[in-house]
């Protein structure tokens, strides 16, 4: 048994300068990553087994793409290979007042380019245990918004669970009423959601009560649980004292119980992938049959954990995640 991810892997630009801004930067970092992919390479550093589904430009990126992703264990051998380009975005990382920033560059990328039945969904989730599926892709093109459902419906017709991560980018939709439309037909099938009460304010203009960040979160999961009937949730919570300094913490909705997590405040290194390291630490967690508590306490530990990074990718093993879960944080050196 295993997982499947779908959806887009790009190019990442980063200042080489840890820090600097885009527009006087000389030189960049190059990775590969985006959010399914990031939750596909958390997953085979956690051992597990992996498929990711995209499409890449056959060309020396896109095989660059691909050895990325199998360094990290994940199978390829379901990628598809054509279109002209691979997705690109420039990531200017923030400090103390000045916030981070993204610039995106993946219009008419190869992915976007998919063609109706490229991918055969009861071939690619035969025999899995789970799906999982973002708000980004959709967004990427027609054809990406119905495979992204068609794997949703697939997956509840074959009896493979559905995580779905409510990502949006609101500069990548026209109007949150799209993403509605969109949104609305994975919901419909999906087991697990990965958000925050700050999506669903944006996607469904939700309003929430409460005067703390966690106590709006539980009302988010409430009225979330009650409008979609899904039996799981996950949601973030994330308070801000500046770019640097965040103070994180999270709630796990399961069936009927709710479920609050420890709390961490963390210095942060780079904040992208964070999210992408919360699921993929979740989905391990189920997999491998964990109280609820265990579940969300670990998801919450990597979040935490995977600021300290820089990169997309969190490369931090099972064991190293679940010493911040005890409270080793005190980052007194290992010897």
């Amino acid at each position: 048994m295993s997982f499947v991810t779908f959806g887009e892997i790009m190019l990442r630009l980063t200042p080489s300068n840890h820090g600097s801004k885009i527009k006087t930067a000389t030189s960049f970092g190059v990775n590969f990553a985006g959010s399914e992919s990031n939750v596909a390479s958390s997953l085979g550093v956690l051992k597990n087994k992996v498929d990711f589904i995209t499409k890449l430009p056959d060309n020396q990126l896109g095989d660059a793409a691909v050895a990325s992703l199998q360094s990290y264990g994940i199978n390829t051998s379901n990628i598809l290979r054509g279109g002209n380009r691979i997705g690109t975005y420039f990531i200017e990382i923030g400090s103390s007042i000045r916030p981070s920033s993204v610039i995106y560059d993946r219009a008419d990328s190869a992915i976007s380019q998919l063609k109706t039945k490229e991918l055969n969904w009861d071939t690619i989730l035969k025999d899995k245990q789970w799906v999982f599926l973002s708000g980004i892709t959709p967004v990427l093109s027609k054809q990406c918004a119905l495979e992204t459902i068609n794997a949703a419906k697939t997956a509840a017709k074959l009896g493979v669970k559905v995580a779905f991560d409510m990502n949006y980018r609101r500069s990548l939709w026209n109007s949150n009423k799209d993403a509605q439309n969109i949104f609305d037909q994975i919901l419909e099938h999906t087991d697990l959601l990965f958000g925050n009460a700050g999506v669903l304010t944006d996607v469904y203009e939700m309003t929430f009560s409460g005067k703390t960040s966690e106590e709006k979160t539980i009302d988010a999961i409430s009225k979330a649980q009650e409008t979609f009937n899904i039996k799981q949730l996950a949601f973030t919570i994330r308070n801000h004292s500046s770019a640097s300094e965040n103070e994180l913490s999270a709630l796990f909705f399961n069936e009927g119980d709710l479920i609050k997590s420890n709390t961490y405040k963390v210095k942060i290194t780079d904040r992208f992938g964070t999210g992408d390291a919360f699921a993929a630490a979740c989905l391990h967690g189920l997999k491998a049959n964990w109280q609820s508590k265990k579940v969300i306490n670990f998801a919450t530990a990597a979040f935490a954990l995977k600021h300290t990074i820089q990169g997309d990718q969190h490369t931090s093993s099972e064991q190293e995640i679940t010493a911040i879960m005890e409270g080793h944080t005190s980052g007194h050196v290992l010897r």
